[in-house]
């Protein structure tokens, strides 16, 4: 089947929301939403989630799946605040529980902050299947960006989150804690050997230099022949040693620190103090 797409695109993170609808019927699941964060005031704000919000109700869906292809450096999920106003389950990799342990010690969570994956209604792991009506989803493991990282194939596409960007712009860093170029590169390899017709949708564009417009779609066909970073046949030795010097050049995303305190616990905000104030942490020397 190939499912119906509706692309929301974040001008701040440069992010790309999905809703994936069965094109015969009215569920629907929601891919990598955003919620706004202005890191100078410590404020957030849900105009990006409601817009999503507001499609979907116009359209009369049901929102079935609230999938997290990996847990986020560059912005914040808003998966829990969509699904207290549209349901839903929350679902990510089950390698999460890797991503908690590290992240836990980088903040000092202590004991309170379970690494168990708890804070999500489902944890995939490679081979899992699920449903969105009559669609059926298969999950990939795909890890390298972080290890955590899933690709969501429903029906005729795929949702690879940051692993793969348009041809023009290539691949994922590796240089957080946990990612492996090598890894990747494997990774990629496994989407790659989908059909070529599978349409694939990205988790972020950048517009690569001489492109005017953004872009999220392409197939696996088009990644094969044209990908800077891995296309045309491109070897594992090649690719390691170009991706392992360019992430050497990147700083950190700029809402890392907020990102990944809230995502590992799937969208939601760290518990309130006794005043019912929410404070996040800022590590030093630790990113």
């Amino acid at each position: 089947m190939s499912p119906d797409v509706k692309a929301f695109f974040d001008d701040a993170t440069n992010t790309i929301s999905y809703v994936v609808r069965d094109p015969n019927g009215t569920s629907c699941a929601i891919i990598d939403s955003v919620l706004d964060f202005d890191y100078a005031s410590g404020r957030t704000d849900t105009a990006s989630a409601d817009e999503i919000i507001a499609w979907v109700r116009q359209e009369g869906l049901s929102v079935e799946w609230l999938l997290e292809t990996h847990v986020h450096a560059d912005h914040l999920s808003a998966a829990p605040y969509i699904q207290e106003r549209l349901g839903g389950k929350i679902g990510i990799g089950d390698r999460i529980k890797i991503v908690q342990d590290t992240f836990g010690k980088v903040f000092n969570e202590g004991t309170e902050f379970q690494r168990d994956g708890s804070q999500f209604d489902r944890l995939f792991v490679e081979g899992d299947s699920f449903h969105i009506g009559q669609l059926r989803g298969d999950v990939l493991h795909t890890p390298g960006h972080t290890p955590a990282c899933l690709t969501y194939v429903i029906g005729d596409t795929a949702f690879v989150g940051d692993t793969l960007f348009m041809p023009d712009f290539g691949t994922a860093r590796c240089d957080f804690p946990g990612g492996s170029s090598e890894m990747l590169y494997d990774s990629v390899q496994k989407i790659l050997s989908l059909p070529d017709e599978t349409r694939i949708f990205v988790g972020h564009d950048y517009k690569a230099p001489g492109r005017e417009e953004y872009a999220w779609e392409t197939t696996v066909g088009e990644q094969k022949a044209r990908n800077v970073h891995v296309g045309a046949g491109k070897s594992k030795d090649d690719f390691v040693k170009m991706r392992d010097q360019r992430d050497a050049t990147l700083a950190m995303p700029k809402l890392i620190i907020p990102s990944l305190q809230v995502n590992m616990r799937a969208g939601r905000m760290p518990e309130p103090d006794a005043q019912g104030d929410v404070f996040l942490k800022v590590p030093v020397n630790k990113l």
